[in-house]
């Protein structure tokens, strides 16, 4: 048995303060319960040498995710005891960075009906602040008080309760700091302080009793457990000593390799709109009551991309898994946490902690506290300059995989470096997904947002301004164009998103721009026929008068052919407008608040040009669910209609065949000079709409006023047969069959690819494929004729095997390269023949 793992057998037998204890004497007494809340460190600070480590704090030690929530909401419910129902409902909750944001904010949740502020060491452009203080003892001593709303601290005769949460009260200074600085401002007669852990000398307990008689308040205080530190003369000394002799004992070779690495992806949270990221700038009951609905919906995501299967198959997925919070973001992935134990149940342990600015000696034994620690560069541009940030108890602890949760402000270049925190938490654990929580951007309550118009050609677009408003913002002046390669190496290795950037505009050649103007004469009028089936669907079932919402920019060809029809044949005149929507990110919030503004959501009907497997479709309905479950106007439906569902994922449709829809073959050239969206946090802000492009440059190659031109001419010539199928499929079972989603998942086994987001079913989701990812091998129905013609020239120009199969309910499925780097292609930017 090698030493650490018979040491490992002893740690239920050992106090985590055993080896501090020992070698400076340190002793802790209380009641019984404090060694199992407490442990002992030791850090390299001029002030105060040893570290009081909380077991149920979840900032330094690992525990499971309802543990920690449950210390912090069950002194909640304390303190509303206290207070009775009348105070409560008067009472603010103030908490303290970094440590204790995450447990002030669980204590707010057992008072129920409290809002909770946190302090912060963030400054925030543009928010003025309420107050701040210092922390005497602290590494980083500035505490800012940043709310929206300005009157949130305000006090007063009538005015509400403060309640005050730190992790340990030890001294008292803080909170007393805290006090006397709001009290001068605004005075209140009744404060509580809630702590973890009372840790206060005799005389610092005499001191808060003359304080409150100073300031004439009444100030309680609610800890869970109580105690005594006892520090013999000269230990600050001693133990800077210890430190600087055990950090010269650990020092390691510079460059020392990482022996393994293990995959990085991001995970789209689908975080509920207007729902802030945490307290820092406040957060009310409504947040609260908008996050709960959305958690479960969240957690289902991670689990996904873990991949467990635990409910309907035990055994599977990871068995140990850590949700890592960042520094002052604990509550967001706390909450995330809890959560994620109810998502996988018992068979999968989840834990929980957060990544600090706190350096603290890690000592690789039972008797301490912190075993050991990954040092990382900070990665949110902090207002004290760069510097290392830690996390601890996490290297060696047998994770099989890492939820690494950060705001967008923290989502940096910094945090994916080879050196950041991402790649160290990948050399110690099987997994790692990243999901990113929105920074919040306080609105002052007097001011709201104006909402943005939307584009119209010809400024945006060559489409007819009437044809349709674009809900986008117009990048045309940025660069957003990254090579294929590069692009697919830095999603695939989760260093970035695929609507963070843009794949450099495809220029077909005369074969392939030949080929297209062949397959628009041969399809035009199969087109036209499915255009008319769907619109006289949507127009049957969806009243007279529909808001048509094309999902850009691959829907808003097919909704410019929608109007066109409902025009010709029924002389309606439809608003039509095109929306973002991202995989893994949601849909546009600003462009529903912006159509619910000036239409009613019940009239508006989703449009996308065809389904592949449905991932699109379960984004739209997710999206829209949370959209509403954070304040968002109701009553959207979620149901796309769409020209093609070779899936079989919809309802209302055109027709279910696999066919060519020339508007696949080409990018901007074909869809009004249109780029594909664009979500980048340092673009588009909360209140702004998803950006686009507007390639003006391309006008010479546009084709998209042919594409529609060869349709519309088709549209009398099929209006016999569109009202023969309207008939039949209204009066069919149209239900959702998933059949495309099971050929997916089945197909992302057979070979070996693991990730259904890398297996493109369908005509046109493999020309995409094709066209802007890195392709691995295209599989063709055999037999399949015209439909593939343009598929077999692009495979032969990009060097991509074509595989003939059976058993394939599409067309034709692209397949991205499952394991790219750049290694994996040849100089020539072509995918390796057979990789």
């Amino acid at each position: 048995m090698s030493e650490r793992a018979r040491r490992e057998g002893a740690v239920d037998v050992v106090w985590s303060g055993d080896w501090v204890a020992e070698r400076l004497g340190v002793a802790l007494e209380g009641d019984g319960e404090l060694p199992e809340l407490l442990g002992l460190a030791l850090r390299r600070n001029p002030k105060r040498a040893h570290l009081l480590v909380s077991n149920v704090l979840g900032k330094h030690v690992p525990q499971h995710p309802s543990v920690v929530y449950g210390a912090g909401y069950e002194l909640g419910e304390r303190v509303r005891a206290l207070l009775g129902e009348d105070r409560t409902r008067r009472a603010v909750v103030l908490g303290y960075a970094e440590t204790a944001t995450g447990l002030g904010h669980a204590v707010t949740d057992g008072l129920r009906d409290a809002p909770y502020l946190h302090s912060t060491r963030r400054p925030v452009a543009g928010v003025a602040q309420a107050g701040g203080f210092e922390e005497a003892h602290s590494h980083a001593t500035s505490h800012l008080l940043l709310p929206e709303d300005p009157e949130l601290l305000a006090g007063g005769a009538e005015a509400s309760v403060l309640v005050l949460v730190d992790d340990e009260f030890s001294t008292g200074n803080t909170v007393l700091n805290t006090i006397r600085a709001l009290h001068e401002s605004h005075p209140r007669e009744r404060y509580v302080i809630v702590a973890l852990v009372d840790m206060r000398s005799a005389g610092d307990r005499d001191r808060l009793t003359a304080f409150a008689a100073e300031i004439g308040a009444r100030v309680d205080l609610v800890t869970r457990s109580s105690g005594t530190v006892t520090l013999p003369e000269g230990v600050l000394e001693r133990g800077q000593a210890l430190v600087a002799a055990q950090e010269a004992e650990q020092a390691a070779p510079a460059g020392e390799p990482i022996e393994r690495a293990a995959p990085v992806t991001r995970v789209g949270l689908g975080w509920p709109e207007g729902v802030p990221d945490g307290g820092r700038h406040g957060f009310t009951p409504a947040h609260r009551a908008a996050l709960e609905a959305a958690l479960p919906g969240m957690a289902e995501r991670i689990a996904a991309a873990l991949g467990d299967d635990t409910r309907h198959d035990p055994g599977s997925g990871p068995r140990r898994v850590l949700v890592l919070g960042f520094e002052e973001l604990m509550y967001a992935p706390l909450r995330l946490g809890t959560a994620l134990e109810a998502a996988l149940g018992a068979d999968t342990e989840v834990r929980y902690s957060t990544t600090t600015r706190s350096p603290v000696l890690a000592v690789d034994d039972p008797g301490y506290a912190i075993r050991t620690r990954l040092v990382f560069p900070a990665h949110d541009d902090p207002a004290d300059g760069p510097g290392d940030r830690y996390a601890y108890n996490v290297a060696g602890a047998g994770f099989d995989a890492v939820v690494a949760v950060v705001d967008s402000t923290a989502d940096t270049p910094e945090l994916h470096a080879p050196d950041g925190l991402l790649a160290r938490l990948a050399a110690h654990t099987g997994q790692v997904l990243l999901a990113v929580v929105p920074s919040y951007t306080p609105h002052h309550k007097l001011e709201p947002a104006v909402l943005p118009e939307p584009l119209r050609g010809p400024d945006f677009s060559s489409y007819a301004p009437e044809d349709v408003g674009w809900l986008l913002q117009d990048l045309s002046d940025t660069e957003l164009e990254a090579p294929t390669e590069e692009r697919e190496e830095a999603i695939q290795s989760g260093g970035a998103h695929y609507a963070e950037s843009l794949p450099v505009e495809y220029q077909p050649s005369a074969e392939y721009q030949a080929l297209f103007t062949a397959a628009l004469g041969a399809s035009a009028a199969r087109i036209a026929r499915a255009v008319g089936t769907v619109t006289e669907t949507v127009l049957a079932e969806r009243g007279p008068r529909p808001v048509l919402v094309s999902l850009a920019r691959a829907g808003t060809p097919v909704g410019v052919l929608m109007r066109h029809w409902a025009r010709h044949r029924h002389g309606l005149d439809l608003p039509h407008y095109a929306i973002s929507i991202v995989r893994g990110r949601g849909i546009d919030a600003t462009a529903l608040r912006w159509l619910a503004a000036h239409h009613d959501p019940a009239d508006v009907v989703f449009v996308d040009g065809w389904t592949g497997k449905g991932a699109i479709t379960r984004e739209l309905a997710a999206a829209v669910a949370e959209f509403e479950a954070s304040g968002g106007p109701a009553g959207f439906d979620p149901e796309i209609a769409v020209l093609a569902d070779p899936g079989g994922c919809v309802r209302t449709y055109g027709t279910r065949e696999d066919f060519l829809i020339p508007s696949a073959c080409l990018n901007s050239t074909v869809s009004g000079l249109i780029s594909r969206t664009v979500l980048r946090a340092d673009l588009v802000g909360p209140d702004d709409f998803h950006g686009a492009k507007f390639y003006r440059e391309l006008a010479e190659s546009d084709v998209s006023g042919d594409f529609l031109t060869a349709v519309t001419a088709r549209f009398d010539e099929v209006a016999g047969q569109v009202d023969a199928e309207t008939k039949e499929l209204l009066a069919a079972d149209r239900a959702p069959t998933w059949e495309g989603w099971a050929a997916v998942e089945r197909i992302s086994e057979e070979y070996g690819i693991h990730d259904v987001n890398l297996v493109k079913p369908g005509v046109g989701e493999t020309t995409r494929v094709l066209l802007r990812r890195v392709p691995w091998k295209i599989l063709a129905k055999r037999g399949a004729g015209a439909d593939l013609q343009h598929i077999r020239l692009l495979a032969e120009q990009r060097g991509v095997p074509v595989e003939e199969v059976d058993d394939l309910p599409y067309s034709c499925v692209g397949l991205i390269h499952p394991r790219f780097t750049r290694g994996a292609t040849g100089a020539d930017g072509k995918a390796v023949q057979g990789a």
